[in-house]
């Protein structure tokens, strides 16, 4: 490991501890760092840095010279982080400042130990699928930024009304949901609104995605785990002229005819994972399913 990118949103500059001790543990190692440009200037203006750093802006800035990119915040900041990242195939590393953090998952008091294993190469990377959208007319906002880590979802707008969602796969007829809309999530967004909607959760090397109903007056709807080659066209029936769509945290309006098309996307992120983590870990900690006192007998 000998360059790296640091990215934090503008609200992560008040862990100033972990910036600091993750900053110190990678200079330790002689490692060259750059830092988001935005988030840098932030951390100008409060002070918190020693020296001074060279900075990227955008997804132009960055390439295959860099080892590693290492998102300080929550998960949401890891989401923002792939924009950044895109098709390079620079592996992420999620440092969590944050709440929950399933994509961040290095805590706060294991900074130093993680860049330690890092420099060892005690690590592995986890390939990390994702949704790319396709529509009929053209979403410009989705123009150059038109694929998910998580999850795209589609969502009633300016309405208490629900929406109808007619689902094809490979151009069959599935069904349509009446419900408040309806979430396409990847293996990684399983564990993110899927699950909050009673979706399942999925192993992240899985090659399956995920159809979960938003409050779904179809009594017989169920969230349905499919092949991750499946092609999954959706039109929406809305009393509204608009419903919205969104890629992770990025959403948008959309004209109520616009035909949707959602395939899987032709590059992956890689994820790191220490060998102190895994996903299990994650999910016993996160979701405390270790927290039957029935357990302790079997540890």
């Amino acid at each position: 490991m000998r360059k790296v990118a640091v990215f934090g949103q503008t609200y992560t500059v008040n862990a100033n501890k972990e910036i600091k001790i993750l900053l110190a543990s990678l200079e330790k190692y002689g490692i060259e760092i750059y830092l988001e440009e935005v988030f840098c200037k932030a951390l100008i203006k409060l002070q918190h840095l020693e020296k001074e750093y060279s900075t990227f802006s955008n997804f132009k800035d960055l390439n295959d010279s860099f080892d590693i990119f290492f998102s300080l915040g929550g998960d949401g900041t890891t989401l923002r982080a792939i924009t950044y990242v895109r098709d390079l195939n620079i592996p992420i590393l999620g440092i969590n400042t944050g709440r929950l953090g399933f994509l961040a998952n290095v805590k706060k008091d294991e900074i130093s130990e993680a860049i330690d294993i890092l420099v060892e190469g005690k690590y592995t990377i986890q390939q990390r699928t994702l949704l790319s959208i396709e529509s009929d007319p053209p979403i410009k906002e989705f123009q150059e930024l038109s694929f998910a880590l998580n999850e795209i979802t589609i969502a009633r707008k300016n309405t208490t009304s629900m929406i109808g969602v007619e689902t094809f796969l490979d151009g069959e007829y599935l069904t349509n949901y009446w419900s408040d809309g309806l979430i396409i999530a990847t293996p990684t967004g399983s564990t993110g609104y899927s699950l909050s909607c009673n979706g399942p959760v999925v192993s992240p090397n899985s090659e399956n995605f995920v159809i979960t109903p938003i409050a779904p007056h179809n009594l017989s709807a169920r969230p349905m785990v499919i092949p991750d080659h499946t092609i999954i066209d959706l039109n929406v029936n809305s009393r509204e002229l608009d419903y919205h769509v969104s890629l992770d945290s990025r959403i948008t309006s959309v004209p109520r005819k616009t035909k949707i098309r959602i395939i899987k996307s032709p590059f992956t992120i890689k994820s790191i994972i220490p060998s102190n983590q895994s996903f299990l870990t994650t999910l016993r900690t996160k979701l405390l399913w270790g927290e039957d006192t029935r357990n302790e007998s079997n540890l």
